[in-house]
This record gives C-alpha cells, sequence and structure tokens, in this order.
C-alpha cells in the first residue's frame, strides 16, 4: 500500500489494515519531509562527510513550512507541489480497484510508472495464510513461562535424536 503524508484520512485507515493484518505489511508514505541516506558505506553519509570534511549543505536555519495536505476523489489524481517548488503527481485508487488481483496490481504499477504517477491506496493483498505458529502448533504460551519437563527432551528422546545423526 502506498499514501501520501498529507492524505491523513487515507494514512489512518492504511495505518490501521497494517496493524491489523497477520503478517508483513508493507506501507510506503510519501513525505515531503528531509531525508538522507545515512548508511555507513554511503558518501552521503554523516559519517563519511565528518570524516572527508565535505560540507553538502550550510544549514544554520530551517524555515517553518505550511504542511502539505490534499483531499481528492477515489480514482482521481492530483499535482502536488512541493516545498521545493518541485511536483508530484498522485492518483488515489478507485473503488473498481480490486486489491486481491495481483495481476491488475502489477499492470497498475507499470501503467503509473509510465505516466510517472504515484498509486496511493491499497494496491496488492493477500488472503491470509496459516501462520507458522499455528501451521506447527505452537503454543501461544510464552517459552519463558513453560516448565521445564515441557521444553527439555526427555533423556529417550534425545538418545533417539543423537542415534539418527550417527
Amino acid at each position: 500500500a502506498r499514501s501520501f503524508s498529507g492524505d491523513a484520512k487515507q494514512v489512518q485507515t492504511l495505518l490501521k489494515a497494517a496493524m491489523s493484518h497477520k503478517g508483513t505489511a508493507v506501507l510506503d508514505i510519501i513525505s515531503p519531509c528531509v531525508t538522507f541516506n545515512n548508511a555507513d558505506t554511503s558518501t552521503k553519509s554523516y559519517g563519511y562527510g565528518k570524516e572527508h570534511e565535505i560540507e553538502l549543505h550550510t544549514i544554520d536555519y530551517v524555515m517553518p513550512r505550511e504542511e502539505i495536505t490534499v483531499d481528492y476523489e477515489e480514482g482521481g489524481a492530483i499535482t502536488v507541489e512541493m516545498h521545493d517548488g518541485s511536483h508530484i503527481r498522485l492518483k488515489k485508487l478507485g473503488r473498481d480497484h480490486d486489491p486481491r488481483n495481483r495481476s491488475q496490481a502489477i499492470s497498475l504499477i507499470d501503467e503509473a510508472q509510465r505516466e510517472q504517477l504515484f498509486l496511493t491506496g491499497l494496491i496488492y493483498y493477500e488472503e491470509p495464510r496459516p501462520t507458522l505458529a499455528e501451521t506447527e502448533g505452537i503454543t501461544e504460551t510464552p517459552l519463558a513461562h513453560l516448565p521445564d519437563e515441557l521444553m527439555r527432551p526427555s533423556a529417550d528422546a534425545l538418545a533417539k535424536v543423537m542415534q539418527s545423526l550417527m
């Protein structure tokens, strides 16, 4: 799923859905905030800049800016001007989009890339599958709370395992 930080209603809806999903939920939130690559291997990192004394920018004061907010219809598109004057084109998925249709989601992403649009909304959703704990019958009790006799194999069971490895 993807959203724009200025569309608070959509962001909240997608965050709630992501938090309640059993499994991995990927939510990309486009935000006009200042970010940078601070990995040790990056020539743009804080450490590299300090070590090589390369002044990337003189930042004495960051002017406060008005929050960028948007409100547009499902299925509609909008061009948003960012603080630096650049523009981003957003397209909110409509109700006719079926997020369970993987091939449709891939086609939409390809089309949006060609048209230089950022899709927002729930792009793809895979039906829930049993979790590892459900598949393997793992107890919901934290392991630290289980008694020793349930946590340790018996001497006989351990001997059988060891024998199978010989």
